[in-house]
């Protein structure tokens, strides 16, 4: 995936997170990882869940200092001590989109991804080649629009192939009867991937069967 889908990313997340934001942000960070499962040093995703969880915490999370999202509190704080262009870019966090997606199309420069909750397709702006991605693959993404094109922010969940039909199809069912939020399967597949990972010698369709809910 890009490395730097946004140039003013880390300069966020370095601005919501000051020393003073310590204690809210353990408790933030233990509640993000119960939801979406407990990393380990030796994970093979632990950079990816840190990057998960701090773009959660910029961009979804209501900060009880702010009383709204970090990312809406830098967007209205730019808008008031900087250039348009610049607050604009800020702007972008309080607009990206998180969710479970099916790849469509892959072509050059490009990724077509449909949202398995809402059915709304997706082009994203991929220069790079994503190794091992083909059609009909499922990940979880947060898309940031920057520059009237959508990109991938650094932080994903690739799901195995053979995963993928068991997703959908949960993911179809979930969304016709209304039962959870898409934020909830999204947190339920994340930790089944990990299990995936750590434990290769159990079947991934095993993992991945919705109607076990332990896991």
């Amino acid at each position: 995936m890009s490395s730097a889908p946004h140039p003013l990313l880390d300069e966020l997340i370095a601005w919501a997170t000051p020393e003073g934001t310590k204690e809210d942000l353990l408790v933030a960070r233990a509640d993000w990882f119960t939801r979406n499962g407990e990393v380990f040093e030796e994970d093979r995703q632990i950079e990816l869940r840190m990057s998960g969880f701090l773009e959660h915490y910029v961009c979804d999370r209501p900060a009880p200092h702010f009383g709204k999202t970090p990312a809406r509190e830098r967007y209205e704080q730019s808008l008031r001590d900087d250039v348009p262009e610049r607050a604009a870019a800020f702007r972008a966090f309080t607009e990206t989109t998180h969710g479970v997606f099916e790849v469509r199309r892959i072509s050059p420069g490009e990724v077509r991804l449909r949202g398995l909750f809402t059915g709304v397709t997706w082009d994203v702006t991929e220069r790079r080649q994503i190794v091992g991605l083909t059609v009909g693959d499922v990940l979880e993404a947060r898309l940031i629009p920057f520059a009237g094109h959508l990109h991938f922010s650094p932080a994903y969940v690739f799901h195995a192939h053979e995963a993928a039909p068991q997703i959908r199809a949960e993911a179809k069912r979930l969304a016709k009867e209304g039962t959870i939020e898409q934020v909830t399967f999204v947190q339920d597949c994340a930790r089944r991937s990990l299990k995936a990972d750590r434990y290769r010698q159990i079947a991934v369709e095993k993992i991945y069967e919705f109607a076990s809910r332990k896991i």
